[in-house]
């Protein structure tokens, strides 16, 4: 077995017949070799053979509030320059976790999809597919059709030069010494016929031998832990040697990129000291030291973020440390965070903003779950457990606060979140919401949902999503453009190092420090859709239809 095997990019499909898959150019689809989907016709647009560069004007609106109590509203206009790489890297993404149910079942999917397999269930034939990623299975509307006006909707992973996930090398770290085919047996998750079409690949390939900290993961855990680097708290060992699996893995795979992703188990909260995780140079010697505080997940962001490879912390912890965000900016690297969100909490971030934008007053919001995957194992443990209570419950705060007719400053609706282990139901997650709210002249309201998510079928495009809206981040630039001044071609800047772009696939998402916090689902679809528009010089997506209306 081969620790971080390689996905061979060239193989064969149900048949025997080779799929040749290459990198996609800017709107190709995988293995085409045709140009971009589309141009953008603009003097504020230019291409170039490597290089997409976009003059973008920024328009928002300055607030002040005058003694009176009254309001003065000032449009501004701010014009920025991006310059986007159009060359798509050979990227390979590393789970921590990789024998995780995630881990497993994301890399049978792309195997099945790279193959372009179809297998038989029960409900008769199902093929190969990328639904529930937002990059694979969703649409962007390019504009109105010159001849028909209606609207032209392009392929997300068209708008920019993204990899494909076919082309994913996909390795990792796990504290089970498991190959990947036993792992998938384990996790059970995919279908017999499915799984015995991948088999043979998905055990040529074995994680990495992974830390674990004892104190951080719930006891429940140890029969899984046999595949250990040496110590049980934090060294600077542990940081040096992950480093060095990232470095191996990236040369022996002749990789241009690694982004590395959490999709292990969820880890207690960490006690946030002073003089031990409070700022960068604090985390370090902590590490250094041993300390107690200093989870598993930390050390492999501080890993990431010296070795400049992006980390994306996919479990609810509080992995990201101030000292991690502070390393992280120091160093320029990329962070996103926290805990996938998949199934009840994208249900609750969108009707939550769709019944207070209605301007119906939520006042209760109870949130039952039972599960029998691992992940449910785990958050049998009450420390476990808060992390995750915390990551759910405090998706609706800015869709409240954001309403000051319905809610009085500091007023929120009681909000409860029950997770309870039921091995019987294995991945298949039930979850029940109700949602209580007051109507018109004290009436009252109930919804009441029953929702049946198939976890890590869920989470796995996610997963996906993560990694390539993060490498597609590495290859974008920008700066703001003032009248008047000459600007140098090293003018150019990355974005932030926390990646609040990614905040439409998490729970808890991670913001700049000083920046607000976004939950609204439709706020981070807009967030991700305009940043994505804006490098190739397309204005926001407008729903006005207002050349349908004045003629």
């Amino acid at each position: 077995m081969a620790p971080h095997a390689e996905i061979d990019s060239t193989s064969a499909n149900g048949d025997g017949h080779p799929i040749a898959n290459g990198a996609a150019t800017n709107g190709s689809s995988n293995g085409s070799s045709a140009g971009p989907l589309f141009t953008v016709s603009s003097p504020n647009v230019v291409y170039t053979d490597s290089e997409i560069h976009s003059k973008y004007t920024y328009r928002t609106t300055k607030v002040s509030r005058e003694p009176s109590g009254k309001y003065v509203a000032t449009p501004q206009e701010t014009l920025y320059d991006f310059k986007v790489d159009r060359k798509v890297p050979k990227l390979g993404a590393m789970l921590v976790g990789w024998g995780g149910n995630n881990g497993s079942t994301v890399t049978a999917g792309i195997i099945a999809n790279r193959r372009g397999l179809v297998w038989e269930t029960r409900e008769g034939p199902r093929a190969a597919n990328y639904y529930g990623s937002v990059i694979m299975g969703s649409t962007m509307k390019l504009g109105t059709d010159a001849k028909t006006a209606k609207d032209v909707n392009i392929p997300f992973h068209d708008v920019l030069p993204m990899v494909h996930p076919n082309d994913l090398v996909i390795g990792g770290w796990d504290i089970s010494k498991l190959d990947l085919a036993a792992s998938m047996d384990r996790a059970a998750v995919l279908e017999p016929t499915l799984k015995a079409m991948v088999r043979k690949e998905m055990a040529e390939m074995a994680p990495l031998p992974s830390i674990y900290y004892p104190d951080f993961i719930a006891a429940n855990q140890e029969d899984r832990a046999d595949n250990l680097i040496p110590g049980s708290k934090a060294s600077w060992a542990h940081v040096e040697q992950i480093r060095k699996d990232i470095r191996e893995f990236k040369e022996s795979h002749d990789l241009d990129k690694v982004v590395v992703q959490w999709t292990a188990n969820t880890e207690r909260y960490a006690d946030i000291l002073e003089g031990v995780n409070d700022t960068a140079e604090n985390l370090l010697k902590a590490i250094e030291e041993g300390h107690e505080e200093v989870s598993p997940s930390t050390v492999f962001a501080v890993a990431c973020i010296l070795e400049g490879a992006p980390f994306i912390n996919g479990s609810p912890q509080n992995t990201f440390v101030p000292g991690a965000i502070e390393l992280a900016e120091k160093h320029g690297s990329f962070i996103g965070g926290d805990d996938f969100k998949s199934g009840q909490t994208k249900m609750k971030s969108a009707l939550v903003d769709f019944l207070i934008s209605a301007g119906i007053k939520l006042t209760s919001i109870a949130s039952y779950n039972h599960l029998g995957n691992n992940d449910g194992k785990n958050l049998s443990s009450q420390k476990q457990f808060r992390s995750k209570e915390i990551s759910k419950s405090n998706v609706v705060d800015d869709m409240v606060e954001a309403n000051s007719v319905l809610y009085a400053p500091g007023e929120h609706p009681d909000h409860t979140v029950v997770i309870k282990y039921m091995p019987a139901v294995g991945d298949n997650k039930r979850a029940l919401d109700e949602y209580y709210a007051e109507i018109f002249l004290g009436g009252h309201q109930t919804i009441s949902i029953f929702n049946v998510c198939e976890d890590s079928l869920l989470a796995s495009p996610l997963i996906i999503d993560l990694v390539l809206v993060t490498e597609m981040m590495t290859r974008i630039k920008w700066r703001s453009q003032s009248t008047g001044e000459a600007k140098e071609e090293d003018d150019f800047k990355s974005f932030n190092s926390v990646l609040s772009i990614l905040s439409y696939m998490l729970k808890a998402p991670l913001t700049p420090t000083g920046t607000p916090v976004i939950n609204a689902l439709a706020k981070q679809r807009g967030a991700l859709t305009n940043i994505f528009r804006a490098c190739v010089g397309l204005e926001p997506e407008s729903d006005m239809t207002l050349e349908h209306k004045l003629f």
